[in-house]
């Protein structure tokens, strides 16, 4: 029996896409990755030189690079838990409310998620800023401060991650609430007979139920904070004293600020690389899932 080719061509589009967009790209970077490759060798191809693995063992050798390593982790290790958190509470809690009250709070807490990154950012440090702020202004009722929000280095890395949270819980929340919206209201009515609460059904019923939301978010949430740019960007320059320096950051300084693209790229491989390990480490964590359950 023959086999149809239909499907073959449906997907053809996309496969298109993703080996125009995503995969040739990858491929052209690493290339460049072993090339001293800069602004002048985009004009004349001549001008290229092979290095080898010279920008390789320069990047792990440059202290930048190293910094903007640890920062990056700190974002990822802070960063991620707390995106997860706040917007699968927030999900139970406008799931759960019984009045229009929490369905107004959702199109208050997406907001953020369509807002420019830019524009928030703006806000953000005139919020932040140390003499005429409101932070500060609140604070100082409080008998505390001024806090010098993005001037310091203990509190500037803090200080982003606070905005980058803000602006990236409503989307998650909606994942989690779509979710949620998706269990059987059967579950929650047996539970109810059996004597259960609303805590014990949240905990035994609807956590358990979202293992594959919340496996979802945390893959998209891990890839997002390690390619963390926009804020570091816009607010800081990744300062002071590159206490905000991210890696997406690292590459797009050396690369576009200093015409070095070919150590950009060794970057942008490294980092392509982490992301990989990571990424792999959950799968592997959710299939042993799957395994013990079955």
């Amino acid at each position: 029996m023959k086999k149809s080719k239909s499907p073959y061509f449906f997907i053809a589009p996309a496969v298109a896409l993703l080996v125009v967009f995503s995969i040739i790209p990858i491929f052209i970077a690493v290339t460049i990755s072993f090339t001293d490759m800069s602004l002048a060798g985009l004009a004349d191809f001549s001008r290229i030189n092979f290095v080898g693995l010279d920008n390789y063992l320069n990047i792990f050798n440059d202290k930048v690079f190293g910094q903007a390593m640890f920062n990056t982790a700190y974002y990822v290790v802070i960063g991620v838990p707390l995106v997860i958190i706040s917007s699968l509470a927030l999900a139970i809690m406008i799931n759960f409310g019984e009045n229009k009250f929490f369905s107004f709070m959702r199109l208050v807490f997406y907001s953020p998620s369509i807002t420019n990154t830019v524009a928030v950012s703006v806000v953000w440090m005139y919020l932040y800023n140390p003499t005429i702020g409101l932070l500060n202004h609140l604070l100082s009722y409080l008998n505390v401060g001024p806090i010098m929000w993005l001037t310091d280095p203990s509190t500037s890395k803090i200080s982003l991650i606070i905005i980058a949270v803000w602006k990236a819980i409503g989307l998650n929340m909606l994942i989690f609430l779509a979710a949620i919206q998706g269990i059987p209201k059967e579950y929650y009515e047996a539970a109810e007979i059996d004597g259960a609460n609303k805590w014990q059904q949240i905990l035994k019923i609807t956590i358990p139920l979202l293992k594959f939301s919340i496996f979802f978010v945390t893959v998209t949430t891990l890839i997002g904070w390690f390619q963390f740019f926009d804020e570091p960007f816009v607010m800081t320059k990744g300062g002071p004293l590159d206490s905000t320096l991210s890696v997406a950051l690292f590459i797009y300084q050396r690369g576009f600020q200093y015409n070095k693209f070919g150590y950009a790229a060794a970057g942008s491989v490294i980092l392509f690389i982490a992301i990989i390990i990571v990424t792999s480490i959950q799968m592997k964590i959710q299939t042993k899932q799957k395994e013990n359950e079955g």
